[in-house]
């Protein structure tokens, strides 16, 4: 609960910056919002999520671009890193699939992945949300 609070404050953060950092342009910049469905956008992201790290690149997602920000909402190709303590040991690096927001301007990301760790013997399946910031490489 406390994981999904922190997210949607973020969340909430970023949609405010945005609006405002509209609001005070004064450069001349397009207005026009479009609406785009891609495979790849180029975004690379390191964040923290489940008291583990990851590195994702953004996979297919629809997007709405404005001006030079854009919002993306999709599916996020990633790498996990996470020590297991149990007495079987996963590997420390696991290939995941996520989802999520992704916010950027210009070259800068923020990213709000949620990731979903499956049912076992000793815990139930769950979603975890996470945090994270990137580079846009195209």
């Amino acid at each position: 609960m406390k994981k999904t609070t922190i997210g949607l404050c973020l969340f909430t953060s970023f949609i405010t910056a945005t609006s405002i950092a509209q609001t005070i342009e004064t450069t001349t910049v397009s207005k026009e919002s479009k609406i785009a469905f891609a495979i790849f956008e180029g975004t690379a992201v390191a964040g923290y999520v489940d008291k583990g790290g990851f590195l994702n690149f953004t996979g297919p997602n629809v997007s709405l671009t404005s001006g030079k920000s854009k919002l993306l909402l999709g599916m996020l190709p990633s790498l996990r890193f996470k020590e297991d303590k149990s007495k079987v040991k996963n590997s420390f690096v696991m290939p995941t699939l996520g989802m999520g927001l992704t916010y950027s301007y210009r070259k800068l990301a923020f990213q709000i992945p949620l990731y979903y760790n499956a049912k076992t013997a000793t815990a139930d399946g769950k979603w975890n949300v996470g945090i994270g910031v990137g580079i846009k490489l195209k």
